[in-house]
Protein backbone atom coordinates (compact mmCIF):
# COMPACT_ATOMS: atom_id res chain seq x y z
CA UNK A 1 0.00 0.00 0.00
CA UNK A 2 1.24 3.53 -0.77
CA UNK A 3 0.19 6.88 0.60
CA UNK A 4 -1.47 7.66 -2.72
CA UNK A 5 -3.76 4.61 -2.76
CA UNK A 6 -7.37 5.76 -3.00
CA UNK A 7 -9.53 5.03 0.01
CA UNK A 8 -11.99 2.89 -1.97
CA UNK A 9 -9.09 0.83 -3.35
CA UNK A 10 -7.85 -0.15 0.09
CA UNK A 11 -11.12 -0.35 2.07
CA UNK A 12 -14.06 -2.42 0.77
CA UNK A 13 -16.81 0.16 1.24
CA UNK A 14 -20.21 -0.99 2.51
CA UNK A 15 -23.02 1.42 1.62
CA UNK A 16 -25.70 0.91 4.27
CA UNK A 17 -28.66 2.71 2.67
CA UNK A 18 -29.75 2.18 -0.93
CA UNK A 19 -33.06 1.37 -2.57
CA UNK A 20 -34.52 -0.89 -5.24
CA UNK A 21 -37.13 0.60 -7.57
CA UNK A 22 -39.49 -2.37 -7.70
CA UNK A 23 -40.29 -3.80 -11.17
CA UNK A 24 -43.90 -3.59 -12.37
CA UNK A 25 -44.48 -7.35 -12.11
CA UNK A 26 -43.05 -7.80 -8.61
CA UNK A 27 -46.39 -8.69 -7.04
CA UNK A 28 -48.45 -9.76 -10.06
CA UNK A 29 -45.85 -12.45 -10.80
CA UNK A 30 -45.72 -13.78 -7.22
CA UNK A 31 -49.14 -13.34 -5.58
CA UNK A 32 -52.15 -15.63 -6.14
CA UNK A 33 -54.33 -14.66 -9.11
CA UNK A 34 -57.47 -14.89 -6.97
CA UNK A 35 -56.85 -11.34 -5.75
CA UNK A 36 -57.20 -9.93 -9.24
CA UNK A 37 -56.60 -6.20 -9.58
CA UNK A 38 -56.22 -5.73 -5.83
CA UNK A 39 -52.65 -7.00 -6.15
CA UNK A 40 -50.22 -4.06 -6.45
CA UNK A 41 -49.76 -3.32 -10.15
CA UNK A 42 -48.68 -0.55 -12.51
CA UNK A 43 -50.92 1.54 -14.79
CA UNK A 44 -50.54 4.66 -16.88
CA UNK A 45 -51.45 7.64 -14.71
CA UNK A 46 -55.23 8.05 -14.94
CA UNK A 47 -54.72 11.79 -14.42
CA UNK A 48 -53.20 11.92 -17.88
CA UNK A 49 -49.98 13.43 -19.23
CA UNK A 50 -47.70 15.67 -17.23
CA UNK A 51 -46.88 19.26 -18.15
CA UNK A 52 -43.92 17.97 -20.18
CA UNK A 53 -46.21 15.68 -22.18
CA UNK A 54 -44.96 12.45 -20.58
CA UNK A 55 -47.28 10.08 -18.75
CA UNK A 56 -46.21 8.59 -15.43
CA UNK A 57 -46.32 4.90 -14.72
CA UNK A 58 -47.98 4.69 -11.31
CA UNK A 59 -48.49 1.98 -8.72
CA UNK A 60 -51.99 0.97 -7.61
CA UNK A 61 -52.43 -0.80 -4.27
CA UNK A 62 -55.93 -2.22 -3.95
CA UNK A 63 -58.16 0.72 -4.84
CA UNK A 64 -55.55 3.34 -3.98
CA UNK A 65 -53.19 5.13 -6.35
CA UNK A 66 -49.72 4.98 -4.82
CA UNK A 67 -46.48 6.60 -6.01
CA UNK A 68 -45.23 6.70 -9.59
CA UNK A 69 -42.79 3.89 -10.32
CA UNK A 70 -39.88 6.32 -10.72
CA UNK A 71 -40.99 8.90 -8.15
CA UNK A 72 -37.71 8.71 -6.24
CA UNK A 73 -35.29 7.29 -8.82
CA UNK A 74 -33.24 10.40 -9.58
CA UNK A 75 -29.59 9.38 -9.92
CA UNK A 76 -28.18 10.66 -13.21
CA UNK A 77 -31.42 12.35 -14.31
CA UNK A 78 -32.12 16.08 -14.82
CA UNK A 79 -35.03 16.04 -12.35
CA UNK A 80 -35.16 17.66 -8.91
CA UNK A 81 -37.75 16.20 -6.56
CA UNK A 82 -40.75 16.35 -6.60
CA UNK A 83 -40.16 16.25 -10.37
CA UNK A 84 -39.05 12.80 -11.48
CA UNK A 85 -38.68 10.45 -14.44
CA UNK A 86 -41.95 9.24 -15.95
CA UNK A 87 -40.91 5.59 -16.12
CA UNK A 88 -38.22 3.37 -14.64
CA UNK A 89 -36.58 3.08 -18.03
CA UNK A 90 -36.08 6.85 -18.15
CA UNK A 91 -34.08 6.72 -14.92
CA UNK A 92 -30.80 5.10 -13.96
CA UNK A 93 -30.88 1.37 -14.84
CA UNK A 94 -29.10 0.58 -11.58
CA UNK A 95 -32.25 1.64 -9.76
CA UNK A 96 -34.03 -1.54 -10.87
CA UNK A 97 -31.60 -3.87 -12.70
CA UNK A 98 -29.08 -5.82 -10.65
CA UNK A 99 -26.42 -6.10 -13.36
CA UNK A 100 -26.51 -2.35 -13.98
CA UNK A 101 -26.37 -1.74 -10.23
CA UNK A 102 -23.23 -3.85 -9.88
CA UNK A 103 -21.57 -2.04 -12.77
CA UNK A 104 -22.40 1.27 -11.12
CA UNK A 105 -21.05 0.10 -7.76
CA UNK A 106 -17.81 -1.02 -9.37
CA UNK A 107 -17.45 2.33 -11.12
CA UNK A 108 -17.70 4.34 -7.88
CA UNK A 109 -15.85 1.99 -5.54
CA UNK A 110 -18.69 0.44 -3.54
CA UNK A 111 -18.21 -3.20 -2.55
CA UNK A 112 -21.64 -3.94 -1.02
CA UNK A 113 -24.98 -2.24 -0.46
CA UNK A 114 -27.83 -2.61 2.03
CA UNK A 115 -31.21 -2.63 0.25
CA UNK A 116 -34.44 -0.88 1.21
CA UNK A 117 -37.77 -0.62 -0.66
CA UNK A 118 -39.51 2.26 -2.40
CA UNK A 119 -43.08 1.48 -3.29
CA UNK A 120 -44.69 0.22 -0.07
CA UNK A 121 -42.99 2.86 2.05
CA UNK A 122 -39.92 2.87 4.25
CA UNK A 123 -41.77 1.11 7.06
CA UNK A 124 -44.06 -1.14 4.92
CA UNK A 125 -47.15 0.90 5.76
CA UNK A 126 -48.18 1.09 2.13
CA UNK A 127 -49.45 -2.48 2.29
CA UNK A 128 -52.23 -1.35 4.62
CA UNK A 129 -54.01 0.16 1.60
CA UNK A 130 -54.76 -3.39 0.41
CA UNK A 131 -57.23 -3.84 3.33
CA UNK A 132 -57.16 -7.65 3.07
CA UNK A 133 -55.01 -9.29 5.78
CA UNK A 134 -54.25 -12.42 3.76
CA UNK A 135 -53.29 -10.37 0.71
CA UNK A 136 -51.19 -7.99 2.82
CA UNK A 137 -49.22 -10.90 4.28
CA UNK A 138 -48.78 -12.43 0.83
CA UNK A 139 -47.48 -9.17 -0.59
CA UNK A 140 -44.92 -8.75 2.21
CA UNK A 141 -43.68 -12.30 1.60
CA UNK A 142 -43.54 -11.66 -2.14
CA UNK A 143 -41.44 -8.54 -1.62
CA UNK A 144 -38.99 -10.39 0.61
CA UNK A 145 -38.76 -13.26 -1.88
CA UNK A 146 -38.17 -10.82 -4.74
CA UNK A 147 -35.38 -9.15 -2.80
CA UNK A 148 -33.60 -12.47 -2.30
CA UNK A 149 -34.02 -13.36 -5.97
CA UNK A 150 -32.56 -9.98 -6.92
CA UNK A 151 -29.47 -10.28 -4.71
CA UNK A 152 -28.82 -13.90 -5.75
CA UNK A 153 -27.68 -12.62 -9.15
CA UNK A 154 -24.64 -10.97 -7.50
CA UNK A 155 -23.56 -13.00 -4.46
CA UNK A 156 -21.78 -11.02 -1.79
CA UNK A 157 -22.69 -7.61 -3.17
CA UNK A 158 -26.01 -6.93 -1.44
CA UNK A 159 -27.46 -7.05 2.07
CA UNK A 160 -31.23 -7.72 2.06
CA UNK A 161 -33.47 -6.24 4.77
CA UNK A 162 -36.82 -7.96 5.37
CA UNK A 163 -40.14 -6.13 5.34
CA UNK A 164 -42.74 -7.10 7.97
CA UNK A 165 -46.53 -7.22 8.28
CA UNK A 166 -46.02 -5.22 11.49
CA UNK A 167 -49.76 -4.63 11.97
CA UNK A 168 -50.16 -8.36 12.80
CA UNK A 169 -47.55 -9.30 15.38
CA UNK A 170 -47.76 -13.13 15.09
CA UNK A 171 -47.41 -12.89 11.30
CA UNK A 172 -44.48 -10.49 11.73
CA UNK A 173 -42.74 -12.94 14.04
CA UNK A 174 -43.29 -15.76 11.56
CA UNK A 175 -41.85 -13.63 8.76
CA UNK A 176 -38.77 -12.79 10.82
CA UNK A 177 -38.15 -16.49 11.38
CA UNK A 178 -38.73 -17.29 7.71
CA UNK A 179 -36.52 -14.48 6.42
CA UNK A 180 -33.70 -15.19 8.86
CA UNK A 181 -33.58 -18.74 7.57
CA UNK A 182 -33.56 -17.52 3.95
CA UNK A 183 -30.67 -15.11 4.41
CA UNK A 184 -32.02 -11.65 5.19
CA UNK A 185 -29.62 -9.64 7.33
CA UNK A 186 -31.97 -7.24 9.13
CA UNK A 187 -35.57 -6.20 9.68
CA UNK A 188 -37.30 -3.06 8.42
CA UNK A 189 -39.54 -1.46 11.03
CA UNK A 190 -41.34 1.87 11.31
CA UNK A 191 -39.89 4.31 13.79
CA UNK A 192 -43.37 5.82 14.00
CA UNK A 193 -45.87 2.95 14.34
CA UNK A 194 -48.22 5.18 16.31
CA UNK A 195 -48.93 7.12 13.09
CA UNK A 196 -50.72 4.00 11.81
CA UNK A 197 -52.85 3.78 14.95
CA UNK A 198 -50.52 1.18 16.48
CA UNK A 199 -48.87 1.30 19.94
CA UNK A 200 -45.65 3.31 20.38
CA UNK A 201 -42.27 1.64 20.04
CA UNK A 202 -41.71 1.00 23.73
CA UNK A 203 -45.08 -0.68 24.26
CA UNK A 204 -44.92 -4.36 25.25
CA UNK A 205 -47.23 -5.05 22.30
CA UNK A 206 -44.09 -5.27 20.12
CA UNK A 207 -42.04 -7.47 22.44
CA UNK A 208 -42.59 -10.70 20.43
CA UNK A 209 -41.06 -8.95 17.39
CA UNK A 210 -38.05 -7.74 19.38
CA UNK A 211 -37.61 -11.21 20.87
CA UNK A 212 -37.75 -12.86 17.45
CA UNK A 213 -35.28 -10.43 15.88
CA UNK A 214 -32.89 -10.74 18.82
CA UNK A 215 -33.03 -14.54 18.72
CA UNK A 216 -32.43 -14.50 14.95
CA UNK A 217 -29.52 -12.07 15.26
CA UNK A 218 -31.24 -9.51 13.00
CA UNK A 219 -31.09 -5.76 13.56
CA UNK A 220 -34.12 -3.45 13.64
CA UNK A 221 -33.71 -0.79 10.95
CA UNK A 222 -35.61 2.51 11.25
CA UNK A 223 -35.51 4.25 7.88
CA UNK A 224 -36.57 7.90 7.96
CA UNK A 225 -40.06 8.79 6.71
CA UNK A 226 -41.32 5.39 7.86
CA UNK A 227 -44.53 6.69 9.40
CA UNK A 228 -47.92 7.03 7.74
CA UNK A 229 -47.29 8.20 4.19
CA UNK A 230 -47.62 11.85 3.37
CA UNK A 231 -46.53 13.99 0.45
CA UNK A 232 -43.26 15.10 2.02
CA UNK A 233 -42.96 18.86 2.06
CA UNK A 234 -45.99 19.49 -0.12
CA UNK A 235 -48.75 19.71 2.48
CA UNK A 236 -49.13 21.85 5.63
CA UNK A 237 -48.71 18.88 8.02
CA UNK A 238 -45.09 18.46 6.92
CA UNK A 239 -43.96 22.08 7.07
CA UNK A 240 -45.32 23.40 3.77
CA UNK A 241 -44.98 27.18 3.39
CA UNK A 242 -46.55 28.55 0.20
CA UNK A 243 -44.03 31.36 -0.30
CA UNK A 244 -40.98 29.13 0.09
CA UNK A 245 -41.26 27.40 -3.25
CA UNK A 246 -41.75 23.71 -3.88
CA UNK A 247 -38.08 22.69 -3.86
CA UNK A 248 -37.32 24.65 -0.69
CA UNK A 249 -40.27 22.97 0.99
CA UNK A 250 -39.09 19.48 0.15
CA UNK A 251 -35.53 20.33 1.20
CA UNK A 252 -36.80 21.38 4.62
CA UNK A 253 -39.09 18.37 4.84
CA UNK A 254 -36.20 15.99 4.10
CA UNK A 255 -34.32 17.38 7.09
CA UNK A 256 -37.36 17.28 9.37
CA UNK A 257 -38.01 13.65 8.36
CA UNK A 258 -34.49 12.81 9.54
CA UNK A 259 -35.22 14.42 12.89
CA UNK A 260 -38.17 12.06 13.35
CA UNK A 261 -35.59 9.31 13.74
CA UNK A 262 -34.12 11.15 16.71
CA UNK A 263 -37.48 10.61 18.38
CA UNK A 264 -37.44 6.93 17.47
CA UNK A 265 -33.97 6.46 18.96
CA UNK A 266 -34.99 8.39 22.06
CA UNK A 267 -38.03 6.16 22.59
CA UNK A 268 -35.94 3.05 21.92
CA UNK A 269 -33.39 3.95 24.60
CA UNK A 270 -35.52 5.81 27.16
CA UNK A 271 -38.40 3.37 26.72
CA UNK A 272 -36.17 0.55 27.92
CA UNK A 273 -35.91 -1.51 24.73
CA UNK A 274 -32.13 -1.60 24.82
CA UNK A 275 -32.19 -2.66 28.47
CA UNK A 276 -34.82 -5.36 27.95
CA UNK A 277 -33.26 -6.69 24.72
CA UNK A 278 -29.52 -6.31 25.27
CA UNK A 279 -28.49 -8.33 22.19
CA UNK A 280 -30.76 -6.46 19.77
CA UNK A 281 -29.27 -3.77 17.53
CA UNK A 282 -31.14 -0.75 16.19
CA UNK A 283 -30.19 1.35 13.16
CA UNK A 284 -31.22 4.93 12.40
CA UNK A 285 -31.09 5.02 8.60
CA UNK A 286 -30.62 8.18 6.51
CA UNK A 287 -30.77 10.53 9.49
CA UNK A 288 -27.15 11.68 9.63
CA UNK A 289 -24.91 11.44 12.69
CA UNK A 290 -23.61 14.88 13.62
CA UNK A 291 -26.52 15.51 15.96
CA UNK A 292 -26.08 12.24 17.84
CA UNK A 293 -23.32 13.12 20.37
CA UNK A 294 -25.17 16.26 21.51
CA UNK A 295 -28.46 14.37 21.63
CA UNK A 296 -26.96 11.60 23.74
CA UNK A 297 -25.29 14.08 26.09
CA UNK A 298 -28.71 15.69 26.57
CA UNK A 299 -30.38 12.33 27.22
CA UNK A 300 -27.74 11.48 29.84
CA UNK A 301 -28.11 14.85 31.53
CA UNK A 302 -31.90 14.88 31.64
CA UNK A 303 -32.07 11.19 32.61
CA UNK A 304 -30.04 11.88 35.72
CA UNK A 305 -31.27 15.38 36.58
CA UNK A 306 -34.98 14.81 36.04
CA UNK A 307 -35.26 11.51 37.88
CA UNK A 308 -35.30 8.86 35.18
CA UNK A 309 -32.45 6.99 36.84
CA UNK A 310 -34.38 6.96 40.13
CA UNK A 311 -37.54 5.67 38.42
CA UNK A 312 -35.65 2.81 36.78
CA UNK A 313 -32.88 1.68 39.11
CA UNK A 314 -32.73 -1.65 37.23
CA UNK A 315 -31.18 0.10 34.23
CA UNK A 316 -27.46 -0.11 34.79
CA UNK A 317 -26.31 2.06 31.89
CA UNK A 318 -26.68 5.69 30.85
CA UNK A 319 -28.62 6.40 27.63
CA UNK A 320 -25.36 7.08 25.80
CA UNK A 321 -23.98 3.76 27.01
CA UNK A 322 -26.99 1.86 25.69
CA UNK A 323 -26.47 3.65 22.38
CA UNK A 324 -22.81 2.72 22.33
CA UNK A 325 -23.72 -0.92 22.94
CA UNK A 326 -26.65 -1.34 20.55
CA UNK A 327 -27.49 1.57 18.25
CA UNK A 328 -26.07 2.70 14.90
CA UNK A 329 -26.37 5.85 12.80
CA UNK A 330 -25.65 6.48 9.11
CA UNK A 331 -24.14 9.44 7.26
CA UNK A 332 -23.46 10.51 3.68
CA UNK A 333 -23.08 14.30 3.18
CA UNK A 334 -21.34 15.02 6.49
CA UNK A 335 -17.60 15.49 6.92
CA UNK A 336 -16.33 17.24 10.06
CA UNK A 337 -19.51 16.55 12.06
CA UNK A 338 -19.31 12.86 11.19
CA UNK A 339 -15.64 12.75 12.18
CA UNK A 340 -16.31 14.37 15.54
CA UNK A 341 -19.09 11.90 16.14
CA UNK A 342 -16.89 8.96 15.19
CA UNK A 343 -14.28 10.08 17.66
CA UNK A 344 -16.91 9.64 20.38
CA UNK A 345 -18.65 6.57 18.90
CA UNK A 346 -16.16 4.83 16.57
CA UNK A 347 -18.14 1.58 16.48
CA UNK A 348 -21.60 3.06 15.84
CA UNK A 349 -21.57 5.12 12.64
CA UNK A 350 -21.73 3.80 9.07
CA UNK A 351 -21.47 5.26 5.55
CA UNK A 352 -24.33 5.40 3.06
CA UNK A 353 -25.19 6.96 -0.31
CA UNK A 354 -29.03 6.66 -0.50
CA UNK A 355 -28.74 5.59 -4.16
CA UNK A 356 -30.82 6.33 -6.30
CA UNK A 357 -32.88 8.86 -4.34
CA UNK A 358 -32.99 12.62 -4.92
CA UNK A 359 -31.01 13.26 -1.71
CA UNK A 360 -28.31 10.73 -2.58
CA UNK A 361 -24.55 11.02 -2.78
CA UNK A 362 -24.57 10.42 -6.53
CA UNK A 363 -23.55 12.59 -9.46
CA UNK A 364 -25.89 13.91 -12.16
CA UNK A 365 -27.10 17.05 -13.88
CA UNK A 366 -29.50 17.83 -11.03
CA UNK A 367 -27.15 16.81 -8.19
CA UNK A 368 -24.68 18.87 -6.15
CA UNK A 369 -22.70 15.69 -5.36
CA UNK A 370 -19.73 13.99 -6.99
CA UNK A 371 -19.67 10.22 -7.26
CA UNK A 372 -19.24 8.38 -3.97
CA UNK A 373 -15.64 7.26 -4.47
CA UNK A 374 -14.54 10.77 -5.43
CA UNK A 375 -16.40 12.28 -2.48
CA UNK A 376 -14.81 9.83 -0.05
CA UNK A 377 -11.38 10.70 -1.46
CA UNK A 378 -11.95 14.44 -1.43
CA UNK A 379 -13.68 14.74 1.92
CA UNK A 380 -12.70 11.77 4.10
CA UNK A 381 -9.21 10.70 3.04
CA UNK A 382 -7.63 12.86 5.73
CA UNK A 383 -9.41 10.98 8.50
CA UNK A 384 -7.46 8.62 10.76
CA UNK A 385 -7.21 5.28 8.96
CA UNK A 386 -8.77 3.38 11.86
CA UNK A 387 -11.87 5.58 11.85
CA UNK A 388 -12.16 5.29 8.08
CA UNK A 389 -12.03 1.52 8.37
CA UNK A 390 -14.73 1.52 11.05
CA UNK A 391 -17.08 3.90 9.22
CA UNK A 392 -16.71 2.54 5.70
CA UNK A 393 -16.56 -1.18 6.42
CA UNK A 394 -16.05 -2.71 9.85
CA UNK A 395 -19.13 -1.44 11.66
CA UNK A 396 -21.49 -2.54 8.90
CA UNK A 397 -19.72 -5.87 8.45
CA UNK A 398 -20.08 -6.59 12.16
CA UNK A 399 -23.71 -5.43 12.38
CA UNK A 400 -24.89 -7.38 9.34
CA UNK A 401 -22.64 -10.37 10.02
CA UNK A 402 -20.81 -10.29 6.72
CA UNK A 403 -17.86 -12.45 5.75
Amino acid sequence: MTATTRVVDRIPVIDVDTHIAEPPDLWTARVAKKWGSRVPHVVADPNGPRADGKTNDVWVFGDARAIPTAAISHTGTPYRYPLHPATLEEGHPGAYAVDARVRYMDSVGIQAQVLYPNTAGFGSGGFLALEEPELMRACVRAYNDFQLEWVSAAPGRFIPIAALPFWEVPAAVAEIDRCAALGHKGVLFSGEPHTYGEPPLEDAHWDPIWHAAQDAGLSINFHIASGARRDVGLVPETGWVPDNGIHTNVALAAVLAALDNARAIGHTIMGGLCHRFPRLSFVSVESGVGWIPTYLAALDWQWQNLGGADEHPERDLLPSEYFRRQVYGTFWYETDTALRGLEHYPNNFMFETDFPHPTSLTAGPASAAPEAGDWIEEQLSGWPEELLQHALHDNAARLYKLD
